[in-house]
């Protein structure tokens, strides 16, 4: 049972420090091994449009994303060096909710040092919205514990993050919902008469409110997404969601001690409850099986204490558990970081287990192929051709590499970037990169398949073709048509 009555342990400073700034570092010195992920060449083409909210997803990642490029310049490296430092950020956090918890430094240090499994490294090896979800959700549950602890007024800090992290994604109300679902179950149920409650509850709203103003201005085009996602992915989703949970963390034992030790508490046991909800709320909505990572991670927290306990005074566990999770930890480096060289990747086991690698590989030798295809054309057709991509992975990096080629702007009907609005109807050529035929814009002549050198099977590898089409209807009439959500 965790003593509620006794002081904090001090904060284990220099460990927690050496294991944030390391992972950072980490983070920084292999951001520019491989290239750009489709996400990002998404972002970087969304914060040329900064505005309360897209189509798919919240302002934040993206203007972190130009927050990168605006101080140190275009380039990869430059936009993953945020989402580096908010993974140690995470590590910080996840430091102190195993302080609040009752842990000491080994606890403290066993929970900084589970961003370096393999998922959250990944995640922060990109730039991706799920890297500022975790400090944001470990910071809710933190300041939830405190009030479920007595401190009333930690309610409105949990509301003021919950409503910053409104700006990031909206999964955060995922989290919220389920805690209440935890506490309503669980107990205990009088805090949910706490006008602190309500206040912090208020206090999100009020901070999220441009994000939802724009949502409600906009028909709710997030909602439109999250169904469309449930089509395209849900039945995969719900296959992996169980499974997959005992990947996202390196030591599943752990966070399983984290479940055991906060179901034997009366004041937060509603954590251990609220998990198995944010499964089945993520199952109903057909969510990704990374969606519960931040309250999985909590768990994990009260398990290093759970761990430490376990540990003390006794030698052989030590070594042994060390040895463990050094090992889980190595694993955790290799697959999720960008060690091995580009030339050992194309049908490595690594890529294989990490999707985000592959999708890293190829992007300027395939606006090279398309930019082949575009000198090809005839002079005059050359002057009115314009460049259309079926997704924002292809409309991203032909933004990105297209300039040096002389290629002209491209347009794409994918998420936001139809709002960006269709070409000028004087452009009569397309040259259209694309996973699918472009039937709507037929006539079409097929030209090459994507190829990188490498040989890594990514999605442009794998169904990627350029098309050289020319509309038998105006970009006016086409555009609606052209809208797709995925």
């Amino acid at each position: 049972m965790i003593d509620t009555g006794a002081p904090r342990p001090p904060m284990a400073r220099w460990p927690v420090g050496i294991i944030a700034a390391g992972v950072t570092a980490l983070l920084i010195a292999t951001s520019d091994r491989y290239d750009y992920h489709r996400d990002e060449l998404y972002f970087r083409m969304l914060a040329e449009h900064p505005q309360w909210g897209y189509v798919d997803q919240p302002p934040f990642t993206p203007m972190l994303a130009r927050l990168g490029i605006e101080i140190f310049g275009d380039t990869v490296w430059a936009m993953r060096v945020p989402a580096a430092v908010l993974l140690g950020v995470a590590a910080i956090v996840a430091a102190v909710l195993a302080r609040e918890f009752g842990g000491r430094a080994v606890a403290q240090s066993i929970a900084a040092a589970g961003v370096l499994s393999a998922v959250p490294l990944a995640a922060a090896h990109v730039t991706s919205t799920a890297t500022a979800d975790l400090p944001i959700w470990l910071g809710v549950i933190l300041f939830v514990v405190r009030a479920l602890r007595g401190n009333d007024r930690a309610w409105l800090a949990a509301g003021l993050v919950a409503g910053l992290g409104l700006y990031n994604k909206h999964l955060v109300v995922l989290l919220l919902l389920s805690l209440a679902a935890g506490i309503l179950v669980a107990g205990p149920r009088r805090v949910l008469l706490s006008k602190w409650l309500w206040a912090g509850v208020g206090l999100a709203v009020l901070v999220g409110l441009p994000n939802l103003l724009y949502q409600i201005a906009n028909d709710f085009p997030q909602a439109r997404m999250a169904e469309a996602l449930s089509e395209n992915k849900g039945g995969e989703s719900r296959a992996g969601l169980v499974p997959l949970q005992f990947a996202l963390l390196a030591v599943p034992p752990i966070w399983i001690a984290g479940i055991v030790r906060l179901a034997r508490d009366r004041q937060v046991r509603a954590l251990a409850v609220a998990y198995p909800l944010i499964l089945i709320l993520t199952f109903v909505v057909g969510g990704q099986p990374y969606y519960p990572l931040g309250l999985l991670f909590g768990l994990y927290c009260a398990g290093a204490v759970a761990t430490e306990s376990w540990l003390a005074g006794r030698r052989t566990r030590q070594v042994l558990a060390g040895a463990g999770i050094a090992v889980l930890t190595l694993m955790g480096v290799v697959s999720g970081l960008p060690l091995l060289p580009r030339d050992q990747l194309a049908g490595n086991i690594v890529t294989e287990l990490n999707p985000t690698v592959a999708e890293q590989i190829g992007w300027p030798e395939y606006v090279e192929q398309v930019a082949a295809v575009h000198a090809a054309l005839p002079a005059e057709e050359r002057a009115g051709a314009v460049l259309i991509a079926g997704n924002y992975g292809e409309a991203g990096m032909l933004d990105r590499f297209g300039p040096r080629h002389g290629l002209p702007p491209v347009y794409s009907g994918h998420n936001e970037l139809h709002n960006f609005g269709p070409p000028p109807d004087d452009r009569t050529v397309a040259v259209v990169v694309s996973q699918s035929p472009p039937t709507l814009l037929a006539p079409c002549d097929n030209g090459p398949a994507l190829r990188n050198s490498l040989g890594v099977e990514n999605e442009e590898q794998q169904e990627g073709r350029i098309y050289v089409c020319r509309p038998a209807e105006p970009w006016r009439t086409l555009w609606p048509k052209l809208q797709r959500y995925s």
